[in-house]
């Protein structure tokens, strides 16, 4: 275990985290000190643990809007991937009537090819015998 010392309201507090995590625990202390000091900026001097209670109460309000957040993003992309399955599967029986369609015509033309060809036969063949 690594050990580091952070400094909360001006008082230095050594503290253990797993190793390479020395730099975010750091990070940590840094923010929640902030919210200390907001909040002796807003109300003096009520008490060290009472402001402590404070920042902590003020963090755990904003984890709960971003997990709120979260939540309906979470939520959103369920149904955005739902809708994404759903045109994939419209996109796909599309193509399939489109192919067919095309099959179709082919098909069609092909045998008004082959009957024109019969037609210009027997149109040559009259010729000839005229």
């Amino acid at each position: 275990m690594a050990q580091v010392t952070v400094t909360i309201d001006e008082k230095a507090y050594r503290m253990a985290c797993e190793e390479g995590q020395e730099d975010h625990l750091i990070s940590l202390a840094t923010d929640f000190d902030r919210y200390v000091g907001h909040l002796k900026s807003q109300f003096g001097e009520i008490g060290d643990l009472r402001i402590t209670v404070m920042a902590g109460i003020m963090v755990m309000d904003e984890l709960s809007e971003v997990t709120r957040k979260v939540s309906g993003l979470e939520t959103e992309l369920a149904s955005l991937r739902s809708g994404q399955d759903g045109a994939a599967e419209e996109y796909a029986r599309k193509e399939e009537a489109l192919t067919q369609a095309v099959t179709e015509l082919t098909a069609r033309l092909n045998s008004l090819t082959r009957k024109l060809n019969g037609q210009a036969s027997v149109d040559k063949a009259e010729t000839v015998e005229s």
